[in-house]
């Protein structure tokens, strides 16, 4: 079944009020993944403004305790894969070992620093810790 993609302007909406001390307090963080997500826009998937609204949604949504998807407040994984293929589709094809979204966008920051040994920020207390460093591979 052939998934479509998210209409350009479908904004996901985390909960602010919930990471609005993280947004404050990790305001590097944010910048860092802005610029990542930034630099993988398409421009033909929508305006500039609503991409901005994308990125800003996605890199502070990446700061809260759940998964990307539920920070998000979206149904599932699946309509987070088809945003951000929308969005930023060469970012997307770069996540071939189907890894976790927001593991994949920091092992993306460690990488550019030159890191090889990279977890989300708050991994350590997730139930799936075990699903998500497993054997994937980028």
């Amino acid at each position: 079944m052939a998934a479509l993609a998210p209409a350009p302007c479908v904004i996901p909406a985390p909960d602010w009020a919930a990471l609005a001390t993280r947004m404050a307090s990790r305001h590097d963080e944010v910048t860092d993944l802005l610029n990542l997500l930034r630099e993988h826009a398409d421009p033909s998937a929508g305006s500039a403004a609503d991409m901005e609204a994308v990125a800003w949604a996605l890199a502070c949504a990446s700061l809260g305790d759940q998964h990307l998807w539920q920070d998000l407040r979206l149904p599932s994984r699946a309509e987070l894969t088809q945003l951000i293929a929308h969005w930023f589709p060469l970012l997307a094809a770069r996540n071939t070992g189907n890894m976790k979204w927001k593991k994949f966008f920091y092992k993306q920051l460690c990488l550019r620093e030159g890191l090889t040994l990279c977890k989300a920020p708050t991994c350590g207390v997730c139930s799936d810790y075990a699903l998500c460093f497993g054997t994937e591979e980028l």
